[in-house]
């Protein structure tokens, strides 16, 4: 397959790396900046003309501050399907971006830590990722496209409100500071359920691995803050930095727990993930990534010391359906799919037979 805005099929991008901080069991940070176009209707009423125009002049301010040199920017109507889902398995775009018609456009970082969505719900989403519970960093990433792209556009602004958005929950700072979690031991020790009310009565939110509308697999989830206005970057991304290492260490204490007083069980668990993973011949998509996550839990709790989190995250990204026919190079229906699946999980784990 051409090469253009998808990177190589045998990569996962840096922000997967488990370099940051308590990358353990925090997989990623993210912040989303939502920006709209000064003058320009908002994509409620923005008519295709409008739309075109939003494109043109993003393209026009990227190529200004240098930025197609270290990325790609393509409309979405020149990706194929795959190559759109592909993009949506790493968590480049929304689950639901195809679902639409309106003009639109992806700018990606090809280390794939900075992104920019062009007409999805704003005109302009800036996005930052970066490893680990660090949302200070993943901030920099999705201000820095921010602040270059301010040099040439002008953002629709109220000195009352601050950034206008389509979404009321939006306005203000136009920011949602998210990160990806990894809870098996809260939800073994039944906690996960109180965890969640406590976080909804702080005014934060809890999605599945692909962000809303989506569910949780493998004990994964997505926790984001719901309200900007009112409050700055630096509070918003403390108040979720500050509820994030607190369930962070409900999840250290479950897991001690577990060790402590199941132990034998959750070796069990864990040694047999990693013998069927090891040893199958067909995995659906669902099965190795709960597979997977349990092995990761093994590999944290020091328990598996033959394999690593690099390796685990990467599984983790290119056993998934779109990723898969990426990393093959070929279209494949399920039924081969779940044999290539297996095939390359035993090629990673070093039991290729």
């Amino acid at each position: 397959m051409s090469e253009d805005i998808i990177l190589k099929g045998d990569t996962i991008g840096k922000w997967l790396f488990p370099e940051g901080p308590n990358s353990d069991i925090v997989l990623s940070s993210r912040v989303r900046l939502a920006r709209n176009i000064k003058g320009i209707p908002f994509l409620t009423r923005a008519e295709r003309k409008d739309q075109e125009k939003v494109l043109a002049m993003t393209k026009e301010a990227l190529a200004e501050k240098g930025l197609l040199k270290e990325g790609y920017f393509r409309r979405e109507k020149e990706l194929p399907p795959l190559k759109l889902r592909f993009l949506k398995e790493r968590h480049l775009i929304p689950f639901d971006f195809t679902n639409s018609h309106l003009e639109r456009g992806i700018y990606i970082k090809r280390d794939e830590t900075e992104s920019i969505l062009v007409n999805e719900e704003d005109h302009l989403r800036f996005q930052g990722l970066s490893s680990g519970m660090d949302l200070f960093s993943a901030y920099e990433k999705a201000e820095r496209l921010d602040n270059l792209l301010s040099e040439v556009l002008s953002y629709a602004f109220s000195p009352k409100l601050g950034f206008l958005t389509i979404c009321p929950t939006n306005v203000g700072t136009g920011m949602r500071a998210s990160f990806l979690i990894h809870l098996p031991g809260l939800v073994i020790t039944q906690e996960m359920e109180k965890v969640l009310r406590s976080l909804l009565e702080m005014g934060l939110t809890v999605r599945g691995i692909y962000g809303e509308g989506t569910e949780t697999k493998g004990n994964l989830f997505q926790i984001s803050n719901q309200i900007t206005l009112g409050l700055s970057e630096e509070e918003i991304l403390e108040k979720v930095t500050k509820i994030g290492k607190q369930i962070l260490d409900y999840e250290i204490k479950a897991r001690e727990f577990l060790l402590k007083k199941t132990r034998l069980a959750i070796e069990d668990k864990i040694f047999r993930s990693y013998a069927i993973l090891k040893n199958a011949r067909l995995l659906t998509s669902d099965e190795a990534t709960n597979l997977l996550l349990l092995v990761r839990l093994g590999v944290t709790l020091n328990l598996i010391k033959d394999v690593d989190l690099k390796k685990i995250n990467t599984l983790l990204i290119l056993t998934r359906p779109a990723n898969l026919q990426i990393y093959y190079n070929q279209e494949m229906n399920e039924k081969e799919r779940d044999e290539k699946r297996a095939a390359l999980v035993r090629l990673y784990l070093g039991n290729e037979q």
